[in-house]
């Protein structure tokens, strides 16, 4: 039996790597991260001149335009259903609430929920961005089995956990302070920019432990060589 080169098996995974989305393309891609600052962009300096319920009205309406371009540009359609649903919650709650801030009510709890429930992964040996990355890739859940694939797991689930965190802490002191314009501030400069880092870090994490684990597995079938001969 021939068995494939090592050429044929990394232009394989190479195929399957191209094939498969990333985690910036299954959030939107760059350009989801920049429409999810638009409505709050449009949402905070309506309401400071024009009220609430218009402020609810240009997020909605921003909110919609962004789902009609993305559906006429043929991007990802759950990341513009889920931005849609996510701008119609925020107006809800700052509806209920009567007061802008509400608006930032939604997504700073969402974020301590993230993080909890990252936290929570790490604890229980399951760490969430490892079985994120393997289910986009369809690689299973053999990376379990090798103790330096988790672990660069761990640390990179931990890292969005610490972004979570961080994005609550402060959001929520402003939201209690009741600076909306900081909070609007906090959620743009903490949202996409601190996103990109976290998977940049994510990849660079994933990758290093992706050769660790090919070292292994050479040094296993070098050592099983001799075995064979004899």
């Amino acid at each position: 039996m021939i068995e494939p080169s090592t050429s044929d098996r990394a232009d394989g995974d190479a195929d399957d790597d191209a094939g498969a989305p990333s985690i910036l393309e299954q959030m939107g891609g760059v350009s989801g991260l920049i429409y999810s600052t638009v409505p709050i962009v449009a949402f905070v300096p309506v309401n400071a001149i024009w009220g609430l319920r218009a402020a609810i009205i240009a997020a909605l309406a921003v909110a919609v335009a962004i789902f009609c371009v993305r559906l006429i540009r043929r991007e990802p359609l759950n990341p513009a259903i889920s931005g849609l649903i996510g701008v119609a919650i925020c107006v809800f709650i700052a509806h209920r609430v009567g007061d802008a801030k509400g608006y930032f009510l939604f997504g700073i709890w969402t974020t301590l929920a993230y993080a909890i429930v990252f936290v929570v992964s790490i604890v229980v040996r399951w760490p969430l961005i490892g079985v994120a990355w393997n289910l986009i890739s369809g690689d299973g859940m053999a990376w379990r089995k090798h103790r330096r694939t988790l672990y660069a797991y761990d640390i990179a689930t931990a890292f969005w956990a610490l972004v979570f965190f961080a994005r609550y802490l402060t959001q929520s002191e402003l939201y209690d302070d009741g600076h909306t314009g900081w909070l609007a501030v906090a959620r743009i400069g903490m949202g996409w920019p601190l996103t990109a880092v976290a998977v940049l870090a994510t990849v660079y994490l994933v990758r290093r432990a992706g050769r660790s684990e090919d070292e292994l597995e050479a040094r296993a079938q070098t050592d099983d060589e001799p075995s064979a001969q004899l």
